[in-house]
């Protein structure tokens, strides 16, 4: 038996969804009746995305690592779309390197787009969620995050921190009806991993017991789930979607 999810009414803002896995995530909460915002770091682009979903799609130009023009997209997205019901911390960077040849700088860009960003926006909505009762904010981590990465301690020190600061959201906002969760993804094809060379691929299969790499549509089923009345009793949780990689 199927079950129907029906966000119509509510609206979505989605952080680094003009490609991959946040596209995916737009597209997904749009099909459910969402009012979405595409935020990307052009207009152009998030104008092409929203385009193709239709109507009840805006697009928005923002930097997650500029706390100025980050509210200042949440504002119209509130503006033009209506008040904030859904927010996904979806967009970060890599800077990967060895700890010994990481510069300060590798390390502060990773913070700020992945665990800043988040901050900034999920403080820019609350004051909305908590006045209308009403609220989903669900973060993005990495199983990184988790078990950590040789090459990447800047990110998974970001992704670390965003389980923690979900953790603290929830705690904080469970009485005014909001709900804070992470969605920490495995190995997922995106552009990223379709780079990897055989060798490095075959090599990473091994290590996922589903023998396979995650679709964005993975995903964004999780993070469907968790915006919906289907996860209304679930909060400062981290759901794991790695084909069981990290059992």
């Amino acid at each position: 038996m199927s079950i129907a999810i029906d966000l119509t009414g509510q609206t979505a803002f989605i952080t680094g969804s003009t490609r991959g896995i946040g596209r995916e995530v737009a597209t997904r909460l749009h099909a459910a009746g969402a009012k979405v915002a595409i935020a990307g770091r052009t207009q152009a682009t998030a104008d092409e995305v929203a385009a193709s979903l239709g109507e009840g799609a805006r697009g928005f130009a923002c930097d997650v690592t500029d706390p100025a023009s980050l509210r200042q997209a949440l504002a119209a997205c509130e503006a033009g779309l209506g008040p904030i019901d859904i927010l996904v911390n979806n967009a970060g960077v890599t800077r990967d390197n060895l700890l010994l040849r990481m510069s300060e700088q590798d390390w502060d860009d990773v913070l700020a787009a992945n665990l800043r960003g988040a901050f900034i926006a999920t403080q820019a909505v609350l004051k909305g969620m908590m006045k209308r009762r009403h609220g989903r904010i669900i973060n993005v981590t990495s199983v990184v995050g988790i078990i950590g990465n040789k090459g990447q301690a800047n990110y998974a020190a970001s992704k670390a921190g965003l389980i923690g600061f979900t953790k603290s959201v929830a705690r904080e906002y469970a009485a005014r009806g909001i709900l804070a969760n992470c969605v920490a993804p495995g190995y997922i094809e995106t552009d990223m991993t379709a780079a990897l060379p055989d060798a490095q691929r075959a090599a990473l299969l091994e290590t996922i017991p589903l023998a396979r790499l995650g679709q964005p549509a993975d995903i964004a089923g999780a993070i469907l789930f968790l915006a919906s009345d289907l996860g209304a009793y679930i909060t400062g949780q981290v759901l794991v979607v790695d084909g069981g990689m990290v059992i």
